[in-house]
């Protein structure tokens, strides 16, 4: 573990090593996965120290219980629990807690991170998350495309919560798997894959998953943008394969009734507008058309965000003003 041991180091002991205990010459402890690379002298590995505290670390948002609100930041911490040793993951998640994490940075499906332990230099960290192959996103667009609640909570910049299925249905997977899906690297001496290092960092990117969905499509190889131009490429092609629907309507079973000649009788109500019930519901994406309708060439880029609050005041404007606050608010 880290720091140096205040015992006697023998001489006839040098590093272990993973070439070693894939010989079975040294036994690796717990048979946990070894990390890439990695050579770790035997004697410092049971060593218990106690980490430098960090000044403005990042810390987990969360102080007990599972980290991460959203289902899908709740997915990735259950998925890596499945994949990995437990006993690792809590004290990456105790690192996590304690604000030793100092920084985290994104470059395309790569995470690096700088981990405070006990030794005065911090660790490097890089995890990267294998993506997914061009064939087998197209796959995933295809059936994402299929769905219309889909392609209109992916516009509105929301995670539909059955995109699992999608994913599924395209035969693969959203959630790393396998351990081999994931790619870590970490400059301390632990051995052992996670280290407590990299299992802080990998919890931290749960609660950055909260804030960004669309990080976890960048980490298996696509772009907000790429998957909405993909999705509104697919949607614009159906539509012209269709084509406009000219199909007459059927006769009316009911003779026409002529209309009153005199002007009095014609602007008069067939029926009292109490009878005229109208009961509004909330769409299911918030602003949906300005999603859908993507950003336009001519505005610059936070025309939607922009134009977002200003639609919602418009709306919430007209149902007082059509329906009074008391049945806009019941």
């Amino acid at each position: 573990m880290e720091g140096a041991s205040s015992r006697l180091r023998p001489a006839m002991v040098p590093f272990t090593s993973i070439a070693g205990v894939k010989a079975g010459l040294i036994a690796s402890p717990g048979n946990l996965p070894l990390r890439k690379g990695c050579v770790m002298p035997w004697w410092e590995y049971y060593e218990r120290t106690t980490p430098i505290p960090v000044e403005g670390g990042i810390k987990a948002r969360s102080k007990s219980g599972a980290i991460g609100k959203s289902w899908w930041a709740q997915r990735w911490t259950q998925a890596l629990s499945r994949i990995m040793d437990s006993g690792r993951l809590s004290r990456g998640r105790s690192y996590a807690r304690r604000g030793q994490v100092m920084d985290i940075k994104e470059k395309g499906n790569e995470i690096t991170a700088r981990v405070q332990g006990s030794r005065p230099t911090p660790y490097k960290v890089s995890i990267r998350v294998a993506p997914l192959k061009d064939k087998e996103w197209e796959r995933v667009l295809d059936v994402l495309a299929g769905q219309a609640i889909f392609t209109a909570q992916l516009l509105a910049g929301e995670m539909p919560t059955d995109i699992e299925e999608a994913f599924s249905a395209a035969r693969v997977s959203l959630f790393p798997t396998s351990s081999r899906e994931l790619e870590t690297n970490c400059s301390c001496p632990d051995w052992a894959n996670p280290c407590k290092h990299v299992a802080a960092v990998y919890f931290l990117l749960g609660e950055a998953f909260d804030d960004d969905p669309f990080m976890l499509f960048r980490l298996r190889g696509r772009t907000q943008e790429q998957i909405l131009e993909g999705l509104r490429a697919r949607r614009a092609g159906a539509e012209e394969e269709q084509g406009p629907d000219f199909t007459a309507l059927p006769a009316a079973d009911v003779p026409p009734t002529a209309l009153p000649v005199d002007p009095t009788e014609f602007w008069r109500l067939a029926a009292p507008l109490d009878d005229f019930q109208v009961q509004p519901r909330a769409p299911q994406v918030p602003l949906s058309l300005l999603q859908r309708l993507g950003q336009p060439s001519f505005a610059p880029a936070t025309l939607q965000t922009t134009l977002g609050p200003v639609y919602a005041t418009v709306t919430a404007q007209a149902e007082r003003l059509a329906f009074g606050e008391e049945e806009r608010d019941a």
